[in-house]
């Protein structure tokens, strides 16, 4: 056995411990140089030739990590959003008016067992703000018989609000709140429906059964549609869309690709009570028309024929033809009374003389039968309150109607309707 001094064995460790750094400082230089060779082969085969080039200033800015200066190969970088173009349309519309349309709840007064009025929850409904100062444009059926009102914003903030006017022949009501100071509020621009064409995108946003702020699209599936709302009502011109719209949509707004608005989404036809593909909105030109006057005056002021009118039907027509009264026309208007000197009657315009009775109903026959009014035909109640709906008191209209056989033409000065 040999034996080593001290001096020996410290040279042999010092010795051994420089070969084995030695040996793994090459193998790290081989594993990172393979590495290396391994990321640029896959930056390679994964680049397309064209884009292997100077790196351009975006792609160099993906290339960059937010953990330092790492460069990581934009191969293996996970892919950008990217948009369509329709999808950024209805993306801006969406971010810049989503706000501006709010959520209306209402209470409701209903009587308790003991005869006493109790308010409880009503509807709720959309709404579309239209001025800074807080006033909001939605539908009459929405806040009709409303105890108290309130308005829900984006934010979360909720306020009380008060009815301004309301219009039931056009469904339409302006509601106001104050909103707090500083409060920014975006009203929504008006657009018109007068040029709009079938088939043409159409984007709708409202509050489906209380979720808040939902975005359908659409297109215009018709235009210019009569809606018979009650039996004195028919609402004129409304536009037909296939953009989903459920209850809590009433109330909001429907808009073009431009951010516009072009209607004022009314109601669905639904056999289920859910959206089918046929909307209905009330045409914004309507609601630039009247909004002033509900402002103003709280209601839309509009003409009328001081007259009592029975709307013919097939007893009647009968009747007239076996009494020797017969009308040459099967649908129109029997004038049963004027107001004695009234307008109507200034203008030539007679009622009847022999009273009759049909159920509960007593009435005059022998008058004349109107037929139109300014060129509109007029053969029910309803078409009646629909050719006047746009007129204001003092207004002249062309009368058309039946006197015997002979067809006559008169004008008529209007007074003002009462409700």
């Amino acid at each position: 056995m040999k034996l080593y001094s001290r001096r020996q064995v410290f040279a042999a460790i010092t010795i051994a411990v420089v070969a084995t750094a030695v040996a793994a400082s090459v193998l790290v230089l081989a594993i990172t140089r393979n590495s290396e060779a391994h990321r640029s082969s896959l930056s390679a085969s994964a680049v397309p030739a064209s884009s292997q080039s100077e790196p351009s200033p975006a792609s160099a800015q993906q290339q960059s990590s937010s953990t330092g200066n790492l460069a990581i190969p934009a191969a293996i970088q996970p892919a950008g959003q990217t948009y369509s173009a329709e999808e950024l349309e209805n993306i801006g519309i969406y971010e810049k008016y989503n706000e501006s349309v709010v959520n209306i709840t209402t209470e409701v007064l209903s009587i308790n067992w003991f005869l006493e009025p109790v308010p409880q929850s009503g509807g709720s409904g959309s709404g579309s703000i239209i001025d800074a100062r807080g006033y909001v444009l939605t539908n009459h059926h929405v806040v009709e018989n409303a105890y108290k009102l309130y308005v829900n914003l984006a934010d979360g903030s909720r306020y009380e609000a008060a009815l301004v006017g309301a219009d039931p022949e056009n469904d339409l009501a302006v509601i106001k709140f104050d909103p707090a100071p500083g409060t920014r509020l975006v009203p929504i621009p008006f657009g018109t429906a007068k040029n709009l064409k079938v088939g043409q995108k159409v984007l709708a946003i409202g509050n489906p059964f209380g979720l808040e702020r939902t975005l359908t699209a659409g297109i215009v599936s018709g235009l210019g549609r009569p809606i018979q709302k009650d039996d004195k009502t028919i609402l004129q011109n409304m536009i037909q869309t296939d953009a989903s719209i459920n209850p809590g949509n009433s109330g909001g707004p429907l808009f073009n690709t431009r951010g516009e608005m072009i209607g004022i989404n009314t109601m669905i036809y639904s056999p289920s009570g859910g959206s089918v593909g046929i909307g209905f909105a009330v045409p914004v030109d309507t609601a630039v028309r009247i909004v002033p006057q509900l402002i103003k005056d709280g209601k839309v002021r509009r003409g009328w024929i001081e007259m009592q009118a029975i709307q013919l039907f097939p007893d009647l027509v009968e009747y007239l033809q076996k009494s020797g009264r017969g009308s040459p026309v099967n649908q129109g208007l029997l004038i049963s009374t004027v107001t004695q000197g009234g307008n109507a009657e200034r203008a030539g315009l007679r009622g009847g003389s022999t009273a009759v009775r049909y159920g509960s109903t007593i009435f005059y026959i022998g008058g004349d039968i109107l037929v139109s009014i300014e060129g509109k035909p007029v053969t029910s109640v309803a078409q009646l309150y629909a050719a006047l709906e746009d007129t204001m008191p003092g207004q002249n209209v062309t009368v058309e109607f039946y006197r015997g056989n002979a067809r006559m033409k008169t004008n008529v000065t209007l007074v003002e309707r009462k409700r």
